[in-house]
């Protein structure tokens, strides 16, 4: 079967600055066809294909996680903080369209507490390298919640 719309494509990736260092590396399941599963230059790229293909792309910065916004990043009281969350964690809260937003937090420094709204990632060119698993007809259910249930997608 090759890949096309509503087909839920497995893929094994692993992403790399464009210099080869590692940054992230796993198995990904996803809905194809733009319903923003996974950038969407490398669903370009897997249209059409089968598995056993395997690519590698170069991701500018507005092609993977976009450009830093210095506005998610953000000071708060330590008092405010919540006990046991340490730097390297992460902390909900209401980014700047008000919806529920995940802030990481970069450092604690005496009485504030940093944290960054962005994803660790954004600002950066990466390399993409991936080889298709497998391919096979989305369920009626995935296609309606738009994403991949089961092995390496999303779990209720």
């Amino acid at each position: 079967m090759n890949i096309a719309k509503d087909t839920a494509v497995t893929i094994s990736y692993k992403v790399t600055t464009p210099e080869g260092k590692p940054l992230d590396s796993g198995n990904l399941s996803y809905l194809h066809g733009g319903y923003e599963n996974i950038f969407p230059k490398v669903e370009a790229a897997l249209e059409g294909q089968a598995a056993g293909f395997s690519t590698t792309l170069d991701l500018a910065v507005e092609d993977a996680f976009g450009a830093r916004d210095e506005s998610l990043v953000r000071t708060i009281p330590k008092a405010e903080f919540p006990p046991g969350v340490k730097v390297g964690g992460q902390l909900q809260g209401v980014g700047n369209d008000g919806q529920p937003a995940v802030f990481n937090v970069v450092k604690i420094k005496g009485p504030e507490v940093h944290l960054d709204g962005n994803h660790p990632l954004a600002g950066q060119a990466l390399r993409f390298s991936c080889k298709v698993a497998s391919v096979r007809a989305a369920s009626a259910e995935e296609i309606a919640h738009r994403h991949v249930h089961g092995d390496h997608g999303h779990h209720h």
